[in-house]
C-alpha cells in the first residue's frame, strides 16, 4: 500500500469537494456557470460569474495524513495549464458575453471536519 487513495474514493473526495465549493460560492451569491468544464484535455473544476467577473476555480483537498497543503499543492505546471484553459475559454467564450469585464483564476481548499462538514476557503485571485 502506497497510502495513497483508491482512485475511485478520490474521485469521490474531489466531487465532495467541488461540491463544498460550488455551495459556497452560490452562498456568496455568485453564479455557478460550469462544473468539470473540458477544454480540448484540460479541465476546469469550477467556473463562477462573480458581477463582471468570470472566476476559474481550481478546487483542491487533502486527507488528514497529507505531507502537503491543499493549497500548496497546486504547482506551477498546474497554474500553467488551468490558465491556458482558462484564456482559450475567455477567447472562445467569455469576451463577447455581454457585462463580463475580466477573468480571474482563484483557488479553493476544502478541509472535512469530523464532523464531516466541509470548511472551504477561497483565495481570490490565487494565480
Amino acid at each position: 500500500m502506497t497510502g495513497r487513495a483508491a482512485p475511485d474514493a478520490r474521485k469521490a473526495l474531489g466531487a465532495r469537494a467541488e461540491d463544498a465549493v460550488v455551495a459556497h460560492l452560490a452562498a456568496l451569491g455568485m453564479e455557478i456557470v460550469a462544473r468539470n468544464a473540458r477544454v480540448g484535455r484540460l479541465e476546469i473544476d469550477v467556473i463562477a460569474r462573480d458581477g463582471a467577473v468570470i472566476a476559474i476555480v481550481e478546487v483542491r483537498t487533502r486527507g488528514a495524513g497529507s505531507y502537503v497543503r491543499a493549497l500548496d499543492s497546486i504547482d506551477a505546471g498546474k497554474r500553467a495549464r488551468v490558465r491556458r484553459a482558462g484564456e482559450v475559454l475567455w477567447r472562445a467564450r467569455f469576451s463577447r458575453l455581454r457585462g463580463v469585464e475580466r477573468m480571474r483564476f482563484d483557488a479553493a481548499s476544502v478541509t472535512f471536519l469530523p464532523s464531516g462538514e466541509a470548511a472551504v476557503e477561497i483565495v481570490k485571485a490565487a494565480f
